[in-house]
This record gives C-alpha cells, structure tokens and sequence, in this order.
C-alpha cells in the first residue's frame, strides 16, 4: 500500500487569498515528498470557490518544478468537460514534462452547477467519459485517432506526442460500476473511491458493495482498490472538532453543487447546513482525526477492512490554516508512519 496527498484546494478564509492557496499546496507537496509519500494528487472544479484548481494537468506539471521524485496525479481529470484531441496531446505532453512522474486519474463528474456552464448534459456523464476515453486511448496508445469536428464531420489525424510511460501513466478512475470499470481493465485500472464525512464506515460498505458487484460482474477479484480518507493529526480535542467543521464545510459545498443553481455570492457558494447534516461530533469520529496513536490504529483497522492498494489522505480540507495542516502531517510522518510500518509493512516509497 502506497500513501497520497490530495489536493483540493478550496478557497475560505485564506489571510493570502488565491495565492495563499497555490503557496500552500506547494509547501504541502514539498511535505509530502519529503515523508516519502508516493504520490500527489490535484482535484478539477469550476467557477466556485470549492477549488481553485481548474485542471489538474496544469498543476501536475506546475509542480514538477517544485518536487523532484513524488508521482503527480490528476484526482481527477473530468473527461465530459473536455475536447479529447486537445486532451490526449495535454496528457501526453505532461507526462513528459514531469519526466515521467505523471499518475492519470480520470472520472465523468457529478456537479450539476460544472456541466450547466459548460453546456453539458450531466445525466450523460458517463455516455460521455467512454466515448472520450475511446478517443484519448487510440491517440496516446496508437498514435493516430478519429473524432467529430464542431460540424459533425469525421476528422482523423496522426499524433506525435505520445506519454513517456507505455503504454499509459498508471490509470486510476473514480467509480466502482463493473459495466464501466470494465472498459478499463485491459490497463490495470485502480477503481478510486471516497466517502466525504461519512467516512470509515461507509468507505468500509463502499468497498464490500464494490467488490461484490465485481465478482458478480466477472470482474477479477483483484481488481485494484484506492480509497481517500480526511486526516488530521492532533493532541487537542478542540482542534479535532475544529478540523471535523473544516469537513463539514467541504460537505455542505458539495451538497449545494449537486444543484445547477446553489445560492452564491459571486463564485462563493453560500453553503447552509444540509439536510439530516450530523454533529460535528459524528464527523470527527467518521473521520480519522485525533492523536498519533489513534490515528494509527484507525488507519491500520481500515486497511485490514478495505484492503486497498493505494491510501489517498486528505489533510488540508476547508481551507484549513497552513499551520495546522503542516503540523499535522509532519506529525503523521514523524510519529504515524513508524507505527502503520510496525503493522503493515512499508508504506513510503525509497527516498534517494
């Protein structure tokens, strides 16, 4: 099992603004690196202040200016937002402007307010995401590839850039359907899942419903698992409840983007409590927040639940302050690394 570090990069209260959102995704990043984990991930959102970070390609390749060995990962590119023949060649350029360090996570959506500035159709996310995809893996994998012009006329045309990993950089996706994850085996794909506030409980249901429809579906039992997982590492119990309304946040900004028209302010999404919304109490115990030894010992449960191939974690959710955030995770690596490491193994990639 490999460690991530998920980037949204939400916009609250930052004291810098935007820019104190990309300074703090570097310094956390660099963080990363440092503590061994394997891979950094950048999230896709429009128009809001959810995320600043609008393509997840740019940031990969930004950030290969700012790290040296830590994989760069799209969490995830959207693929019904975009033009495949502009897509395929971005990939493939970034994987070679990362020399090779590019990790491609792709999914169909799911926020209606996105797909309604876009002009797109959500209910035909999926539609979609395969008939993109169809496009993208004959351009990067073979070289040449046919598509719609905007007047509906076929055009195909030959590829230069192809990704300096082949065939593919490894491919993550965001569902557990069986129909569509079939689509993806012949790559290895690792299915990518994540439960919000809900948390342990319903990432462990998530992971037993997935893999049951899996072996009903024919699909191999050892079809790869990711799961991502809010963390916050803390000896104060105040600053634990303080990091579950961090979450608590991202929460009701997500229940209000389900809609095509939240109530905002500009691109602030004015995110009331929604509904049946727990405690900040609950949400602090879904989620694995407390000390060292806590924290250890949930993670180490929840592997031997879920079994996943890939820890994604979550640690600067809400626009969490940059101190708090880094402190957190150099306490995870200081304190709970060693202690997961006693327990399951090696869970940090070889730092050179």
């Amino acid at each position: 099992m490999k460690l991530g570090l998920f980037n949204l990069m939400s916009y609250q209260d930052n004291p810098q603004g935007i820019q104190g959102v990309i300074n703090d995704t570097r310094t956390m990043v660099a963080l990363a690196e440092e503590l061994g984990f394997e891979t950094a991930w950048f999230a896709e959102h429009h128009f809001t202040n959810y995320s600043i970070s609008v393509s997840p390609l740019l940031m990969a390749a930004h950030m290969a200016g700012y790290s040296r060995r830590i994989k760069l990962g799209t969490a995830v590119i959207v693929l019904p937002l975009y033009q495949p023949m502009r897509l395929a060649q971005e990939i493939a350029l970034v994987d070679r402007l990362t020399a090779g360090r590019l990790v491609l996570g792709i999914g169909s959506g799911y926020q209606a307010y996105e797909f309604d500035r876009y002009n797109i159709d959500v209910e035909q996310r999926n539609t979609v995401l395969l008939k993109n995809w169809q496009f993208i893996e004959a351009a990067l994998t073979g070289g040449k590839a046919s598509s719609l012009s905007w007047q509906g006329e076929r055009v195909e045309t030959d590829f230069l850039l192809t990704p300096l990993q082949q065939p593919l950089p490894p491919l993550f996706i965001t569902t557990t359907n069986p129909a569509l994850l079939q689509r993806f085996t012949r790559w290895g794909a690792t299915a990518f899942i994540t439960a919000g506030w809900r948390g342990s409980p319903r990432l462990k249901e998530m992971a037993r419903d997935a893999r049951r429809q899996w072996r009903e579906a024919g699909l191999m039992a050892s079809t790869p698992l990711a799961v991502q997982q809010y963390i916050h590492v803390t000896d104060s119990k105040k600053a634990a409840l303080d990091a579950a309304e961090r979450a608590l946040f991202v929460a009701r900004m997500i229940s209000a983007l389900h809609g095509k028209t939240p109530d905002t302010k500009g691109a602030f999404i004015t995110a009331p409590k929604f509904p049946d919304e727990p405690d900040v109490a609950v949400v602090r115990d879904n989620l694995i927040i407390g000390d060292a030894h806590y924290v250890a010992e949930r993670i180490i449960k929840e592997v031997a639940d879920i079994n996943p191939s890939h820890y994604n974690c979550f640690f600067q959710f809400g626009d969490m302050p940059i101190q708090a955030a880094r402190q957190s995770l150099e306490k995870f690596g200081r304190e709970v690394i060693p202690l997961l490491e006693k327990t399951i193994g090696k869970v940090t990639v070889d730092i050179h």
